[in-house]
């Protein structure tokens, strides 16, 4: 399964630009509209896709992802009804890597060895659960990887030197790199500053990095697609669905598409 990432990731070398990654929220503002969407964003762009799975307590979040799973558990969406909402997905596109991301609370309450050989039935790529870090890896590191799912990791401004080589001993897929501190979809990072933390990294590491929050433009999704792998947008799709429907959306997902050649 993974090999959809690595396959991504290698086409968008072969053609000098980074990976588009695009997160949605399962189940926000319904099933329906979040599936179409899911359905429509490789069409219009999408390199790789990031599926939200709705928790009540996203304390890594900001307010636009916190309304957003607010929805979608308002509106019914559960862990069995993401994993529906992956098959659905698969039942069209055989080719687009698609990561689940969340917490784990409702890994766990599902079943840890239920939701990974689900997951990975289902079609999915890979996993980033936010508040699992790299010491808790046996949680679900070694049943994923038996699996063939990538457990993509976290690194961040304030991971140290001391810190790395731990996120980076049991990463798979990529890493993701938070831009700055705080919670998704606010401030903007200083990219000058971004690009030393990549170039640090990469002395430890081969994996792709996609770097992610705060990228809310094409703009500044240019300016991180010039040393990145990849760049996530997640708020600023989000919001536009909320705001402006599928419509807003796709046309956002066109533009930030657009922006990832070097």
């Amino acid at each position: 399964m993974s090999n959809r990432l690595q396959q991504r990731f290698a086409e968008c070398a072969e053609q000098n630009r980074a990976a588009l990654v695009t997160y949605i929220c399962a189940g926000d503002p319904g099933y329906d509209a979040s599936l179409s969407l899911l359905q429509q964003l490789p069409g219009a762009g999408a390199d790789i896709i990031e599926l939200g799975m709705p928790f009540s307590d996203p304390m890594a979040d900001g307010p636009t992802i916190q309304a957003a799973a607010v929805r979608a558990l308002d509106n019914g969406q559960t862990q069995r009804k993401t994993l529906e909402m992956v098959r659905a997905f698969r039942a069209t596109d055989q080719t687009t890597p698609l990561v689940l991301m969340g917490y784990y609370n409702p890994i766990h309450r599902y079943g840890a060895e239920a939701f990974l050989n689900e997951a990975h039935a289902a079609g999915v790529d890979g996993l980033l659960i936010v508040d699992l870090p790299a010491e808790h890896d046996n949680e679900l590191g070694p049943m994923a990887r038996d699996l063939g799912l990538d457990m993509i990791r976290m690194a961040s401004p304030t991971t140290d030197a001391k810190r790395l080589p731990r996120v980076l001993a049991n990463a798979s897929g990529f890493l993701y790199y938070v831009s700055l501190n705080g919670v998704t979809g606010v401030g903007q990072a200083d990219n000058a500053v971004v690009d030393a933390a990549l170039a640090a990294i990469r002395q430890q590491s081969n994996l792709p990095i996609c770097v992610g929050f705060g990228v809310r433009t094409p703009e500044q999704a240019a300016a991180f697609a010039r040393t990145a792998t990849g760049v996530v947008v997640g708020s600023a799709l989000v919001e536009a669905m909320f705001k402006g429907g599928e419509a807003a959306a796709l046309e956002l997902t066109r533009g930030l598409a657009g922006a990832m050649q070097r």
